[in-house]
């Protein structure tokens, strides 16, 4: 396995499935997930419009990277405070802010087939924005308060919200590409089972995929709130979990009792592009590793991520 700032996963990050197997947080009839708002104020603000419109007992999670590109201490500080008004568990971008690990880099726990490059200059987005945060103890303080993961109950149902994966915070297991193996998918539902949860939602590793698993179990990842999440495309992606089902979803599937889906997060793309620019303009870290992106999404489409049927373990060796 690699090693080194922003491969490396400390041992501080590491929970274990187990864990998720605790008393719920709290109790509601739809939850909304948001991973990887990536400090974007504009689809913060429609993220929050979307949830104000939904009717019922309802709760808001940010679970993690709610912070990276927001370089300027006041757009910090606005993001931070607007997302303490509802849950929230740390990503691997809080903690190495409020938490730090020696040697850990941005945190990232990246896998082999992320190229050097690009992980050199996540250590150096990290460290520019630890320089913005620095003007903020109070929010520092407020992000090293939070959980690495909650359980959440909806209808009778235990749903399980971590940042990377069942495992660890900035845990790869539960991304579109390990879940696109028989070993990824067999172990996924062995860490569903160890929960004792319906849906796990995660974030982390910046692509969506809605994977189905066996007994009417799955997991959820919805890549990123603030960046694109499909080629030509100008929105993000939140998850909505609900023991009601509702029109206007991306993509979805029922899970026992509950419906999951990804919706769009419609945020003002222009307006963010300018603000993205006049942070990170072309030649800085962020600008090399994401402007791509952000003006047309990454090479992916919905009928990627929505995966009905696990995928199949290659048979084992005698």
């Amino acid at each position: 396995m690699p090693d080194g700032p922003g491969r490396s996963c400390p041992l501080s990050y590491r929970y274990g499935a187990a864990a998720l197997d605790s008393a719920p947080a709290f109790e509601t009839e739809t939850l909304w997930i948001a991973g990887g708002l990536y400090g974007n104020p504009c689809a913060l603000e429609r993220l929050l419009e979307l949830y104000d419109a939904e009717p019922g007992t309802k709760a808001l999670v940010f679970n993690g990277d709610f912070h990276w590109f927001d370089a300027d201490a006041e757009t910090f500080s606005a993001i931070n405070a607007s997302v303490m008004r509802h849950r929230a568990t740390r990503g691997n971008v809080e903690t190495e802010l409020a938490l730090p690990e020696s040697g850990a880099g941005c945190g990232c726990g990246y896998p082999a087939w992320v190229g050097d490059e690009e992980v050199a200059r996540s250590n150096r987005i990290l460290e520019r924005l630890r320089r913005a945060a620095a003007h903020r103890p109070e929010a520092l303080r407020s992000l090293a308060a939070l959980p690495m993961h909650l359980t959440v109950t909806l209808g009778g149902e235990r749903v399980a919200i971590v940042h990377g994966d069942a495992d660890s915070l900035a845990g790869w297991d539960f991304s579109q590409e390990r879940l696109a193996t028989g070993d990824g998918c067999v172990a996924a539902a062995e860490a569903l089972r160890r929960a004792r949860a319906r849906v796990i939602a995660c974030s982390h590793t910046c692509l969506p995929v809605l994977q189905a698993l066996d007994d009417d179990t799955a997991v959820v990842n919805n890549g990123a709130a603030g960046m694109p999440n499909f080629e030509r495309t100008h929105f993000g992606l939140a998850t909505r979990i609900s023991v009601r089902p509702r029109g206007g979803a991306m993509y979805g599937a029922r899970v026992g009792r509950l419906q999951v889906e990804a919706r769009r997060v419609d945020y003002d793309h222009a307006a963010w592009q300018r603000r993205f620019l006049d942070w990170w303009p072309a030649g800085s870290d962020a600008h090399a590793s994401y402007h791509a992106r952000i003006a047309g999404g990454p090479r992916y489409s919905p009928g990627q991520a929505l995966r009905v049927a696990p995928v199949a373990a290659a048979p084992r060796a005698a």
